[in-house]
């Protein structure tokens, strides 16, 4: 019986002493558990009392844009889409911006001036030069309506470079005693600054004879720290070659498809190229029954006064951009 009680005795001072292990274990769990509560509390703490703004003397000017580039693709003329063009004219006048860039290809060129497409269709013969022309005058007079004051960039295309080619191939084939003198006669009279008035107009254009701002291609230009182009690529992945062959910051057109890439470089860090689009129709004669996969939009760029930038491709779909009433919503 005695020899019962103590087994007893010591079952109950084993388990008091088990108990009493738990319970300074858990006074320690207890412990930490409060040590971690204090400094999630003085971290919360100083997360709310922090100034997350720039150290004075270090702060930007501001975070605001200092202007806006509108970049507009594509035309074609008398071959312009005019639901985008609309569109397009709508953000135009509700972003106001300080510069434009018309990337070429303004004018369509086509009939007779289209030396290397073949007229196939009945609806091809009835090009008339006159109504690509009047189309264009119309809608830079809408331009600068919606855009008063705008500095306006105009790069010549492919297809208004058909003009100077005619000049010059009909010069030649007249016998003319001065090629030079005749075809540049011929300029004057057909040439995309007198058609479209662009000197009256106050329009700087860039003629894909000559070469501009100390670059190593005619008809290129760099603003800020962007270079333009009309388009050296119509390849699946255009905006790549664009990219690789630039070494820079570059927006082109010419292949009517909104594209972009962007790549790392080791002297001028992260680059990219850029092409909205086009204004144009998205399905012409001359590629038959081959379906195109352009589409409709415009560039538009927030520019710094150190000349950087934010591009962004606004793309409009069935005649209409959401661009402006997206923003106008987030204000």
């Amino acid at each position: 019986m005695a020899h019962l009680k103590g087994n007893k005795a010591s079952d109950i001072l084993e388990q008091t002493e088990k108990h009493i292990r738990e319970l300074e274990s858990l006074k320690k769990k207890l412990k930490s558990t409060e040590e971690k509560l204090e400094r999630t509390e003085q971290s919360l703490k100083d997360y709310r009392s922090s100034d997350f703004s720039a150290p004075k003397g270090k702060r930007t000017k501001s975070r605001k844009t200092d202007y806006v580039r509108f970049i507009i693709p594509d035309v074609h003329g008398c071959k312009m889409h005019k639901p985008a063009v609309a569109a397009m004219l709508g953000d135009l006048e509700s972003l106001k911006p300080k510069e434009i860039v018309i990337m070429g290809d303004f004018l369509d060129c086509g009939g007779f001036l289209a030396q290397h497409h073949t007229l196939g269709y009945v609806e091809q013969s009835t090009y008339k030069f006159d109504e690509d022309v009047a189309a264009g005058n119309d809608l830079l007079d809408k331009i600068q309506e919606a855009a008063p004051g705008a500095e306006i960039h105009f790069l010549e295309g492919n297809h208004e470079a058909r003009i100077e080619k005619y000049c010059v191939t009909n010069a030649l084939r007249n016998g003319a005693p001065d090629v030079s003198v005749e075809a540049e006669h011929l300029r004057m009279l057909y040439g995309t600054e007198h058609v479209l008035h662009l000197s009256d107009r106050s329009i700087q254009l860039y003629r894909q004879g000559k070469y501009y701002h100390d670059l190593g291609l005619p008809s290129t230009i760099k603003l800020g720290k962007c270079h333009f182009v009309h388009g050296i690529s119509t390849a699946v992945n255009a905006a790549k070659v664009h990219a690789e062959r630039f070494g820079g910051n570059v927006v082109f057109a010419h292949s009517h498809r909104a594209d972009s890439y962007h790549i790392r470089t080791i002297s001028a860090g992260v680059i990219g190229a850029w092409n909205p689009g086009c204004l144009c129709e998205l399905q012409e004669l001359y590629m038959h029954q081959n379906p195109s996969n352009w589409s409709h939009g415009y560039g538009l760029q927030l520019v710094k006064s150190d000349g950087d930038f934010l591009h962004i491709n606004v793309p409009i779909r069935d005649g209409k951009s959401h661009f402006v009433g997206i923003t106008e919503k987030l204000r």
